[in-house]
């Protein structure tokens, strides 16, 4: 029998409801680091396939985890995997980086 690892789809209202209040999450971003330099959520990691090892040491797998990618796509994919490490909690963002910063531009960090 095999065990289906399962996220929760999240919109941006809640995702920003969540930031606004003391919920407790971790927000990993996984588009490339150009794109996250030039733009990202406040309070989010940049994710990618050398930092993966660190990330798994280090977040607490009880804490909610939200994948964030440029469209909402690849971030189900991400999110799947990331729930199949032993995060109980995981959770895609619905329209990506690219909605967050359309309908909330003042909500948008950059390096630099």
């Amino acid at each position: 029998m095999t065990t289906e690892a399962s996220f929760s789809h999240l919109d941006i209202e809640t995702l920003a409801g969540w930031l606004d209040g003391d919920r407790s999450l971790t927000l990993v971003d996984i588009r490339d680091p150009q794109s996250f330099a030039q733009g990202h959520i406040p309070g989010s990691l940049h994710l990618d396939n050398a930092g993966v090892a660190a990330l798994l040491e280090e977040a607490p797998r009880d804490t909610a985890m939200v994948v964030v990618c440029y469209h909402g796509h690849s971030s189900q994919q991400a999110a799947s995997w990331l729930s199949a490490q032993g995060y109980g909690e995981v959770y895609s963002l619905d329209g990506g980086f690219t909605d967050w910063q359309h309908r909330l531009p003042s909500r948008v960090a950059s390096a630099g």
